[in-house]
């Protein structure tokens, strides 16, 4: 029995030696959006994917937080914030320090406003959640405007709606929290890390189209 078992182990050793090559090689010939795939392509989607699911991510830890009066909601808040300087960051050897710093405050905002949606809503003050979810989608609008307005590559309606897409989500899981349908909740969470994959897959594929000597 113990000889089988190590030559099962042996053969799945080698096994994975053989198709270490291959992924390798797999790494190089990736596509998406007909942009091919090298190191410096991969680099970036990699990135921005890790980025933005960051974002549903710790913003879902803050809604659970927030509707359940959890103590960690302060630092989870802060992590949240946090990930909005990362993604700023992130653009900044293409657009620069003040281009970077603005979408980073403009995420923040995004962050401040849906924390004062999910306690409007919470509270159950309507007046204040038609005020804030009215200045959230405004807000998501500036950031659409802001990114086509730096990268003639993206479509500006293209990316309203993808945001307002983002916000749906991130109601639909307020909502399903606030009923307690846990299922509901779960799906909502689902497809909006989907859809914020395909989102930081928008801005990697702008940004390659418009520096394609940075990607050589």
């Amino acid at each position: 029995m113990k000889k089988i078992f190590k030559s099962s182990l042996l053969s799945l050793f080698l096994l994975t030696l053989i198709f270490i090559p291959f992924k390798a090689q797999a790494l190089e010939t990736i596509s998406s959006n007909d942009v091919s795939c090298n190191k410096a392509i991969c680099e970036l989607r990699m990135l921005q994917r890790r980025l933005w699911i960051d974002h549903v991510s710790w913003t879902r830890s803050t809604i659970i937080s927030d509707l359940s009066s959890l103590e960690d909601k302060g630092p989870v808040l802060e992590r949240l914030l946090k990930n909005q300087d990362d993604i700023g960051n992130s653009i900044k050897p293409y657009y620069g320090e003040e281009a970077g710093n603005k979408l980073a405050s403009l995420l923040r905002e995004h962050i401040e406003l849906a924390v004062k949606v999910t306690d409007s809503a919470k509270s159950g003050n309507k007046d204040d959640l038609e005020k804030y979810n009215k200045l959230w989608y405004e807000n998501a609008d500036k950031i659409a405007e802001f990114l086509s307005s730096a990268n003639p590559n993206y479509s500006e309606k293209v990316l309203k709606d993808m945001l307002h897409k983002h916000l749906q989500y991130v109601t639909d899981q307020v909502v399903a929290r606030l009923n307690k349908d846990w299922n509901a909740d779960i799906e909502a969470y689902d497809k909006g890390e989907d859809h914020m994959i395909a989102f930081a897959d928008i801005i990697t594929d702008g940004i390659i189209k418009q520096f394609p000597q940075k990607f050589k």
